[in-house]
């Protein structure tokens, strides 16, 4: 597992809940985007991306051998990049039937993310949860077969 991801999703939680301010949190999440490690050009591929999102989105699912999975992001501006960044630490660590089960809107609604982002944003990160629980389980399924660990 790739345990050195480095967004601690409950680390999150717990700096919305001591900054109160919406700039603090904003430059928090872009700080948190700035922390993602660099996203690597050949999966910069359709199957990754998130045409839904306004900006340019890319998130990739990869299952560990035992079962959880770690994931990849990039994002083209810096705030929705830390977005992207938070999702992912959300559900790094998680099985299939972890993420499955996550209720991200009452995640986010914890944060009060959703209240601070336009209609428009809000569409964009209700896409990346949707594409992260497609790419898991087309994963899982082809697993299950005995193929490969990732979708590509």
């Amino acid at each position: 597992m790739e345990a050195d991801f480095p967004i601690d999703y409950s680390r999150v939680v717990e700096a919305f809940d001591f900054l109160q301010d919406w700039d603090a949190r904003y430059q928090f999440i872009t700080e948190l985007g700035e922390t993602l490690p660099p996203y690597p050009d050949d999966e910069r591929l359709d199957v990754y991306l998130v045409p839904e999102c306004m900006s340019t989105v890319y998130i990739r699912a990869i299952r560990q051998a035992d079962g959880r999975f770690t994931f990849r992001g990039d994002c083209d501006t810096s705030t929705v990049k830390g977005v992207v960044g938070i999702l992912m630490a959300m559900f790094h660590g998680k099985t299939a039937m972890e993420i499955e089960a996550l209720d991200t809107d009452a995640e986010f609604e914890k944060l009060g993310l959703f209240e601070h982002l336009s209609p428009s944003r809000h569409v964009g990160v209700y896409a990346m949860v949707q594409r992260v629980k497609r790419q898991v389980a087309a994963i899982e399924t082809t697993q299950s077969e005995g193929m490969a660990t990732t979708v590509d």
